[in-house]
C-alpha cells in the first residue's frame, strides 16, 4: 500500500501508527566534481533500514538512473556509489529531521530542513533537480531562495506513481539530465572505482 506522497505503507494503517521523530540517518552522496544534485524528502523506513537512497526494491530510482547514465543496473551501495560520483551527480533530501508515520510523506510534519549549502559551496552543483512534488515543495518552501537555483520538478519514480511506466520516467528524466553527466568517459575515468 502507498500513501498519496508515493511513499510505501507498512501493512497498517498510519490512522493506527504513532508519529515518530526521525533524524535524516546518513549523510549525504557528493563529491568535488559533482555537477547536478538529485533530492529526495526523507528516506523510507526501508532505506533507513539500509543506510542508503531508494532502499526499497520496488522504487525505480535505481532502474530509471542506469538506463539513463547508460549503466547496468548497480545492485550493492558501493555500485550504486560508483555509478553516480562516476557521472557527476550528487544524492540528498531535502529534509534532515521531521515527525513522520512510517513512511508516509502525507503525515510529515515539524520539518527541519537539510543544509544543502555546503553541498553547493564545496562541489561544481549548478542544477537540482526533485525527485516528486514532496521533495519539490520542501525544498521551494525551505532552500530554493537561499540557493537561489530554481529546481526541476520531475515525477517521482516511486511505485505509487503508476501513471508514469520505468519507459516514460526514462524519457522525462534523461531529457534533463545533462549530456555531460551521461558521458562514460566520465566513468572509465575512474577506473571503475569509487572515489570514496
Amino acid at each position: 500500500m502507498f500513501d498519496k506522497g508515493g511513499r510505501i505503507m507498512g501493512s497498517q494503517n498510519t490512522k493506527s501508527q504513532k508519529y515518530e521523530h526521525i533524524v535524516h540517518p546518513f549523510p549525504p552522496l557528493y563529491d568535488d566534481d559533482s555537477e547536478i544534485l538529485i533530492l529526495g524528502s526523507l528516506p523510507s523506513v526501508k532505506s533507513r533500514e539500509q543506510m542508503f537512497f531508494y532502499g526499497h526494491p520496488q522504487n525505480r530510482f535505481w532502474k530509471v538512473m542506469s538506463r539513463v547514465l547508460g549503466e547496468e543496473l548497480p545492485t550493492t551501495i558501493d555500485e550504486k556509489k560508483i555509478m553516480l560520483h562516476a557521472h557527476h551527480i550528487a544524492l540528498w533530501d531535502t529534509i534532515y529531521s521531521c515527525d513522520i508515520i512510517g513512511s508516509s510523506d502525507s503525515s510529515i510534519k515539524n520539518v527541519i530542513p537539510t543544509d544543502l549549502g555546503k553541498i553547493i559551496s564545496s562541489s561544481k552543483v549548478t542544477k537540482v533537480i526533485c525527485n516528486g512534488k514532496t521533495s519539490g515543495k520542501y525544498f521551494s518552501k525551505y532552500q530554493q531562495k537561499e540557493l537561489d537555483i530554481e529546481p526541476v520538478i520531475l515525477p517521482s519514480t516511486s511505485p505509487a506513481n503508476a501513471a508514469f511506466s520505468v519507459d516514460k520516467l526514462v524519457e522525462i528524466w534523461g531529457t534533463v539530465i545533462p549530456d555531460s553527466c551521461k558521458s562514460l568517459e566520465t566513468f572509465q575515468k575512474t577506473g571503475g572505482k569509487s572515489p570514496i
